[in-house]
Formats: structure tokens, C-alpha cells, sequence
């Protein structure tokens, strides 16, 4: 995941852009970007298809702990004969692990336009044909204590439990599951339908939604080889953190 920070004065203070998958090395990259800085009581703005489970939840509470907002975006800058104006376009992607990244803030806005999105966690090297995989003892262990942590994270920060029984219910042979406005405030995840409340006088800067360009439907596991790669690349999402290595042999595909 890259961190940066947008500017957009005179209007407002700013707010940090957070984009790409999560992976080890994210938590290390945030404290790096954080170095210096006063991000007590800033935005966040997400737009992530998720990542590695635990670096999340530590990313997550780092989060709380600064009393960081949250909401789901894309960062814009245009230039003019005035100079640069950012602005924040709704038409963007929270999925996976980015979910409860959303959910880790002291106040939580999600734009009409966001696309906010579930799915279970999953052993990250067998997602790509999940129901032909072998899992060891070993695999279910590291899995259900991963559910454990999310479970208490998810609680800790405010979350419900029907955030929880949404995102468990979807296998990762399906789609992800697009939560509705209603699920949103069900699950918590929404604290206020009003965007100055996480983007002081930011009202009349969001970008229109005819202007931005859809974000193409990212996949959803990212492999242990693919988590090294540049966090800025579209990837596939949420991995248990531990879970890289096959175990076990060539299953005969499910019936």
C-alpha cells in the first residue's frame, strides 16, 4: 500500500491518499510516512482491494490510535491558471482487508458512487482453485485464529457482528459481495452520511461522478510471490498473513 499526503489548501488541511494492497511491509511504509508529520484527527482515503490479513489489523489499530477518519476515494489533482486543486472522487473500490481498514476510523463516511466489498479470508497460495487444495490441521489452525483477530478487531473498533457473519459467508469461489447502504450502516461501517465530517469544507470540491473514469473490478488473493511486487500494482486481495507456502499434496478436484 502507498501512503501519501494531498494537499488542498487554502480550503482545508489535506488528507492521505492510502492505495494498493496491503502486504508486510505496509505497517513499516506507514510509520516511514508518518515520521514527522501530525496525523492525529486527518483523513484517510481509501482505495485498496485489501491484502495480508494481520498487517491489516496492525495498520488498522495504528489507524485508531491517531484517530484518523476514514472514507473510500480517489485523490485528484487538476491544474489550472490558479494552480493545483485537489479534490476526492467517490467512484472507488474498498474491498477485503480494506473493509476493516474503513472501519478502523473515529468517524466513517462511504461516498453513493464507493464500492464497498467482502469476501471470507482464505489461505493465500491455494485461492486461486480453493475447493482442489489440500489444507493440513496446520492450515485450519492459522485460519480460524486469523478469524479469531479479526473478530476482536472488528469488535474493538465498533464494528458488528454482521460485518463479520457477511464477509465469512462468501467463499472465494465467488464474487465478492457488494455491501448496500443499508448493510453499510448494519455493519457499522457508516457514522455519518455528511462528507465534511471527514472532509472539512470539502463539500463542493468532490470530483462529479461523470468525470472519473471506472476503476476496473479487481480480483481478490494475492499470492506470496505477488505480495513482494510493487503494493501500487492491481493484485488479487486478502491472504492469511502466514499462509504462503503450500502444504500438504495435489488434491483431486472437488465434486
Amino acid at each position: 500500500m502507498k501512503f501519501s499526503w494531498v494537499a488542498c489548501q487554502p480550503n482545508c488541511r489535506g488528507w492521505i491518499s492510502a492505495v494498493g494492497v496491503v502486504t508486510a511491509d505496509s505497517p513499516k511504509d506507514f510509520e516511514d510516512f508518518a515520521h514527522g508529520r501530525d496525523l492525529r484527527g486527518t483523513t484517510l482515503v481509501l482505495d485498496s482491494s485489501g491484502g495480508s490479513v494481520n498487517d491489516s489489523i496492525a495498520l488498522g489499530r495504528r489507524f485508531r490510535e491517531l484517530g484518523l477518519l476514514t472514507t473510500v476515494g480517489i485523490s485528484v489533482v487538476t491544474h489550472s491558471a490558479l494552480g493545483e486543486r485537489a479534490s476526492v472522487a467517490g467512484e472507488a473500490y474498498c474491498e477485503s482487508m480494506c473493509v476493516f481498514l474503513l472501519l478502523s476510523g473515529k468517524a466513517r463516511y462511504v461516498p453513493e458512487a464507493a464500492h464497498v466489498r467482502v469476501h471470507q479470508i482464505w489461505m493465500g497460495d491455494r485461492a486461486d482453485d480453493a475447493k482442489a487444495a489440500n489444507y493440513t490441521a496446520q492450515d485450519l489452525m492459522i485460519v480460524e485464529r486469523d478469524v479469531g483477530r479479526l473478530a476482536k478487531y472488528t469488535f474493538d473498533m465498533g464494528g458488528s457482528g454482521d460485518l463479520l457473519a457477511l464477509s465469512l459467508s462468501v467463499p472465494p469461489w465467488e464474487d465478492l459481495y457488494e455491501m448496500s447502504r443499508a448493510e453499510l450502516r448494519l455493519a457499522n461501517l457508516v457514522t455519518t452520511d455528511i462528507v465534511a465530517d471527514v472532509l472539512p469544507q470539502m463539500d463542493a470540491a468532490v470530483v462529479p461522478m461523470a468525470e472519473v473514469t471506472s476503476k476496473a473490478v479487481h480480483d481478490r488473493f494475492v499470492s506470496g510471490a505477488a505480495e513482494s511486487a510493487s503494493a501500487q500494482q492491481p493484485a488479487k486481495s486478502t491472504k492469511t498473513a502466514e499462509a504462503v507456502v503450500p502444504t500438504g499434496g495435489v488434491a483431486a478436484p472437488a465434486q
